[in-house]
This record gives structure tokens, sequence and C-alpha cells, in this order.
């Protein structure tokens, strides 16, 4: 189940030895070819991993090579009303270019006259939201690791022209290894400049998001921070009681953090050049980009290149006791799999996702 066409490369820049991708734009980056090479009957269904308000996530077994795959389904009639036409369309893009080892890859897509479907990679750890409330919080070193794989994909797609936009520990899995793949693009776009979109979850939302303002890729950098604050501290640093999203759009306009005592502090330094509203002074906006982050002395330990290749053992093993494991996973109520085979019904929608 290789994926055709080529793929973007990775190079070690000068400077911090941490891997990035070759500076590439939507329109000249390799792309595969991943429309229309499956059907649902190349599968069986096996259980569902995940709901969302358009569609749910099934573990799938390839009748083909037996491996285990996840497969989103989401129902085109759904994905029109809630007017997600476009991220939709935007999550597959992206998917179909970017290559990395800690995202999650789409293997290919089909849509019958009904549903989307598209098959990625099945990430057997579960959330490491999971394991963020199960710990309560995590120790440095184990923030770090994770804060570290996270900054070079996300360095990755933004070498690469994209901004990711929903980073949190919920679309953050763990590999049978240990290692991370932020999984969920439906946010993530080509922004070669600027864009306006208000969307993401409202505890990592960047103030210049808040304040209804252009933004680049450097909200991206605004949500790390908020993701390594939330590892070290159990809870972001943004968030009011009664979940009430004025008072929290205030406070993140404020920009006013409390940092626990026990922050050590090097990562307090990172965290304050990460979470500050001027973009003139936010870590990943200034001239030297990420490598102010990867030569930032919290990081001074990190071997980028290592941690890049996997080598470097995580810090937690999932228990993934056999292929196919989903026990990580929440149960949900399975769906009555016979509507995805109601082929006979017309296709209304089919001409808004032409890639499929």
């Amino acid at each position: 189940m290789m994926a055709s066409g080529g793929s973007i490369t990775s190079v070690t820049p000068s400077g911090t030895g941490a891997p990035t991708p070759a500076s590439s734009n939507a329109g000249g980056t390799a792309t595969r070819k991943l429309s229309g090479r499956y059907a649902l009957n190349d599968f069986s269904i096996e259980r569902t991993l995940g709901t969302g308000s358009f569609g749910r996530v099934h573990l799938v077994r390839s009748r083909h090579n037996l491996r285990f795959y996840a497969v989103k389904v989401l129902r085109k009639e759904q994905v029109v009303r809630m007017k997600q036409v476009e991220h939709t369309n935007s999550e597959r893009a992206v998917l179909e270019v970017v290559r990395h080892p800690f995202l999650v890859n789409l293997w290919g897509t089909f849509a019958d006259p009904t549903f989307l479907y598209m098959v990625m990679d099945f990430v057997p750890g579960g959330e490491l939201f999971t394991l963020l409330r199960k710990s309560q919080r995590f120790p440095h070193p184990v923030a770090k690791f994770y804060a570290a794989e996270v900054a070079l994909a996300i360095d990755y797609l933004h070498q690469n022209g994209f901004v990711y936009r929903d980073l949190k520990p919920e679309n953050i899995l763990l590999s049978a290894d240990g290692h991370l793949k932020i999984t969920d693009f439906g946010f993530a776009k080509y922004v070669p400049d600027v864009t306006w979109t208000l969307c993401g979850t409202p505890d990592y939302l960047a103030p210049e998001i808040v304040s209804s303002k252009g933004y680049n890729k450097s909200v991206d950098w605004w949500a790390l921070g908020v993701l390594l604050f939330e590892m070290l501290a159990g809870h972001p640093p943004f968030f009011t009681e009664d979940g009430n999203p004025i008072k929290l759009y205030e406070k993140i306009i404020a920009c006013k953090v409390r940092y626990p005592p026990y922050f050590e502090a090097a990562a307090k330094d990172l965290l304050k050049n990460l979470l500050t509203a001027d973009l003139t002074k936010r870590f990943g906006n200034l001239h030297r980009g990420a490598q102010d982050i990867f030569g930032h002395m919290w990081f001074d330990e990190v071997d980028w290149d290592r941690l890049y290749r996997r080598e470097i053992p995580a810090p937690y093993l999932p228990t993934v006791t056999a292929d196919g494991d989903a026990s990580q996973f929440e149960r949900y109520p399975e769906n009555d799999l016979a509507e995805y085979q109601m082929h006979e019904a017309p296709d209304v929608f089919g001409h808004l996702f032409p890639e499929f």
C-alpha cells in the first residue's frame, strides 16, 4: 500500500542540527496520486475510534495486505450544512503533499454519493490528551521531548507554506513506539503571507486571531507555547472556571501569564518568548525563524537529528499488545454500517469535492 509519486525532502539547516524540509510552495510541492485508489470493500471495518459533528473515524483492516488503518468518513451533506467544504478540501490537499515522521500519513481518498473517505495511518497509542489527564502534568524532560517533536513537525509545515491552526493535546497521537503523530488537518491551510479566518480551539487561539487581525504562521508558535505550558502545569495558561469564552478571550488579549514556581527558569524563558502578543518579539516570527526555538537553552541537550530519526527513546510507551489493538481509544456506540452501502443515492454534492 505504498504511495506513488514524489514526496517532500528534508534537509538539515546549519546552526541547530534541526531537520527541516527544503522550502517549497503549494504549487511546486510534489504530490502523490491519492484519489480513487481504494473502495470501502477493500477494508473490513473493526470499530469506531472517534466521532465528530459530521463524521467518524473507523479502525479498518485491509483485505489485501492485512494492515490496519484509520478511515475518516465524512457525510457530504453534513460537511456542506456546517460550511466545512473548504476545510475538508484543504485537509485533503495538505495531507496529499506532506510527509514527516511526526505527521499522520494519508494513504488515499475515495467517495460515494453520500460519503467522503480518507485512509490514514492507524496510530494505536491514543491521544496525548488522555496521557496528560492521567498524569495530571508532565515532568520537564517529558514535556521537552513532546514539545521538541511538535516543533519539528510545525516547522516542516511552515517551511512548505502551511499553517496548522489546531495544535492541542487532542490532535496529537502516540505511535506504538511512543513518538508523536499530529493528526486532524481540517484547519490546516496554505498561507504564503496572511490569512483572516477565525478558527481553532479557544484555549489555544493567539491574541491576533481573537482580535480579528490578519495573522500568519506564528499563531502555531503561540499554540506551541500554550501546549508546553499545559503539559508542564496540567492546565492551559488562559482559562476560565465557568467556560465563558468572552472572559477567556479577554485574558488571551491581556496576555498576563502566571507561571507556577516549579517551572524551570529556562522553560519559563522559552514560554515568555512564545506567549507574547507582540509579534516583533515572538519566537518563530523573528528573522531567525524557528531557529530561535531550536537553539533555545531549554533545548540545549536535544539532538535534533536523532530526534527526527526517532532514535531517542520516548518517555512513555503505550500499552499496545498487538497490531490493531485499539484499547487506548474510548469506546463509542457503533453506527449501522449498512448506510455506507447505499450507492444508489443521487450524488448531490459530489461537485464540491472534486479531488476525492
